[in-house]
C-alpha cells in the first residue's frame, strides 16, 4: 500500500506504508465508547443464585481497592446497585420528610408540642418490629421494604393520638387526675387500638404470602407492616403512657367548684 504525500517544495510522491508505520496483526475492539471524550469499557457480570447484589458488589469494591490500576485508568462501580443504593436513599428522604409532615400535622391538631412529641415515640417501635419481621421471614431490606416504613410511619401514630387525646379530654372534662386518666384512657381506647391494627394485619395477610404473579415484588412491604403494625401497637399501650408520665408533671385540670364559684357570683352580679 502506498500514500502520496506532499513534500515542503510542494512536489507529491507515492510512499510505501511500510516506510513510515509498523504493521503487524492485533484484536481491536467492535466499537468504542466515551464519555465525556473518555474511553471506557463495561465489564458486565450476573449474581449467581442466593447471593445478594448489594453484599457482592461491596467485596468486588473492596477488592477493587487492594487492585492497582495501571496509568491513566479508573474504574467505577454502577449498574443495578448503583441504581439501587440512590433509590434506597431517595426512600430515606422521603421518611425524613414524612416525619416531619407527620409531627407539623399532629401540632396543629393538639394545638402544642409537647404531645406530637410523645406520639413520635412510636415510630421508633416501627423499625423495631418491622426489621424483626424481615429477619424472622429471611427477607433482605430493600426500597420496596423501606417503602413499608414509610406508609408504617403514618399508620402508626393513630393510636398514640387516640390515646393521648383520650388522656387530656379525661383530665380536662372530667377533672381526673393524670395516672388516673391514663390507666382509664387505656382501658377506653385498647379495643379501638386493638380492632383498627387486626384489621389491618388481615388485609395485608394476603400480600405477605405472596400468593400470585408477581405478589414477590410487594411481599416486604406487607412483612415490614404486618411485623411493625403487631409489634408497635402492643408496645403504644406501655412507652406512650410512660412517656406521657414523664413529659406531663403539670396539666391543666379543670377546677369544677372553681367554675361553680364563678357561676353564682356571676348570678349574684346580675
Amino acid at each position: 500500500m502506498t500514500v502520496t504525500v506532499t513534500g515542503i517544495d510542494g512536489e507529491e510522491k507515492e510512499l510505501k506504508l511500510t516506510d513510515i508505520a509498523v504493521i503487524y496483526e492485533q484484536t481491536s475492539p467492535d466499537s468504542i465508547s466515551r464519555d465525556n471524550q473518555r474511553r471506557y469499557v463495561t465489564v458486565t457480570a450476573q449474581i449467581k443464585d442466593g447471593y445478594i447484589l448489594s453484599k457482592v458488589a461491596a467485596d468486588v469494591e473492596k477488592s477493587l481497592k487492594n487492585y492497582t490500576m495501571p496509568a491513566g485508568f479508573s474504574y467505577e462501580i454502577s449498574g443495578e446497585n448503583a441504581s439501587t443504593m440512590e433509590a434506597i436513599w431517595q426512600v430515606l428522604k422521603m421518611l425524613l420528610l414524612a416525619i416531619v409532615f407527620i409531627y407539623l400535622i399532629m401540632v396543629a391538631q393538639f394545638q402544642n408540642f409537647k404531645s406530637p412529641f410523645i406520639v413520635m415515640f412510636t415510630i421508633p417501635l416501627v423499625f423495631t418490629g418491622g426489621f424483626l419481621a424481615l429477619l424472622i421471614t429471611g427477607n433482605d431490606v430493600s426500597v420496596m421494604s423501606l417503602l413499608g416504613f414509610v406508609m408504617l410511619s403514618g399508620i402508626i401514630v393513630n393510636n398514640g393520638i387516640v390515646l393521648i387525646d383520650c388522656i387530656n379530654r379525661l383530665q380536662i372534662d372530667d377533672g381526673m387526675s393524670k395516672k388516673e386518666a391514663i390507666v382509664k384512657a387505656g382501658v377506653i381506647r385498647m379495643r379501638p387500638i386493638l380492632m383498627t391494627a387486626l384489621t389491618t394485619v388481615l388485609g395485608l395477610s394476603v400480600m405477605a404470602l405472596g400468593i400470585g404473579t408477581g405478589a414477590e415484588m410487594m411481599q416486604p412491604v406487607a412483612i415490614v407492616c404486618i411485623g411493625g403494625l403487631v409489634y408497635a401497637t402492643f408496645m403504644t399501650l406501655y412507652i406512650v403512657p410512660v412517656m406521657y408520665d414523664i413529659f406531663n408533671s403539670k396539666v391543666k385540670v379543670r377546677d369544677i367548684e372553681h367554675e361553680n364559684e364563678l357561676t353564682s357570683l356571676t348570678e349574684l352580679s346580675e
